[in-house]
């Protein structure tokens, strides 16, 4: 099975589809916050036939990188018809852009994810939100941003999952220069390290769901596997998936039974707890 390429990557949607997918209605361009001329911009999913003052539970849609400064990874297409697949099963989604520009902007993200959630919250009847009841999904180099629901009590987060994460970056990956130009001091790597979090969180921290692909770098796997030991051994509340054939992003590139199965057990995780 030949990987796509770049461009065909970005346009791809998920494996899984649910009738009423078309239906849905996006606010898109939402501008959440502004430093200089850049611009972080959300874009909102619901039901196109939700009533106006419904108040839908709301999941946020976390991506990962380092990505190109200035791009806005919430335009993909995996984004695009997650925000869909969630609308088409009752919920708001945020699609959204932070600022993961370099490995050194993990603190500058990890900001700018606070801000966009206190924003849509802000602006629950707007947007015909719940704020009391929110989710977040996240991606891949999005895991470490896991650690803000761990290093503190977030009351209104009730679940979350990540897909095919990094969660773990005290250890460096293989080719990862200490002392190198992209490299992070002791102190951020263990602040973004979920894996060293979830023993002091474990008793409180909303539920929590890990999708792994099987066939992803043995560095980012051992980062979920320390991460799921760590969970286990604290009893904290925890599903595992593991798609045993899957690629790195196989909610795009795997359209297979497996992919699908993991996506709608996420759909009813989120379901059930929100």
């Amino acid at each position: 099975m030949s990987d796509p390429t770049f461009a065909e990557f970005v346009k791809m949607r998920v494996v899984l589809r649910l009738p009423g997918m078309e239906k849905a209605a996006a606010r898109v361009g939402l501008v959440y916050k502004t430093i200089g001329e850049t611009r972080l911009e959300a874009d909102i999913y619901r039901q196109g036939d939700a009533p106006a003052d419904a108040r839908l539970p709301v999941v946020f849609l976390i991506h990962g990188g380092p990505v190109p400064a200035g791009s806005r990874p919430q335009k993909m297409g995996a984004f695009v018809s997650t925000g869909e697949l969630l609308a088409a099963s009752g919920f708001a989604a945020v699609a959204f852009n932070h600022r993961f520009y370099a490995p050194g902007l993990l603190t500058e993200a990890a900001g700018d994810i606070r801000d966009l959630i206190a924003f849509v919250r802000g602006k629950a009847a707007d947007f015909s939100v719940d704020p009391e009841r929110v989710g977040l999904w996240f991606y891949s180099g999005g895991g470490p941003f896991l650690s803000l629901a761990l290093r503190e009590k977030l009351p209104f987060v009730k679940a979350m999952a990540a897909f095919y994460p990094i969660l773990d970056l005290r250890e460096r990956a293989p080719g990862e220069e200490r002392g190198g130009p992209n490299d992070l001091d002791d102190e951020t790597r263990l602040a973004f390290s979920p894996a060293a979090q979830i023993a002091a969180a474990a008793a409180w921290a909303p539920p929590l769901l890990i999708a792994r692909a099987g066939r992803d770098n043995p560095w980012l796997l051992g980062t979920v596997d320390r991460f799921v030991a760590a969970a286990l051994a604290a009893n904290a509340t925890i599903d595992v998936l593991n798609h045993s054939a899957g690629r790195h992003a196989f909610d795009i590139l795997d359209d297979d039974a497996r992919s699908r199965e993991i996506l709608a057990r996420t759909l009813a995780f989120f379901k059930d707890r929100l």
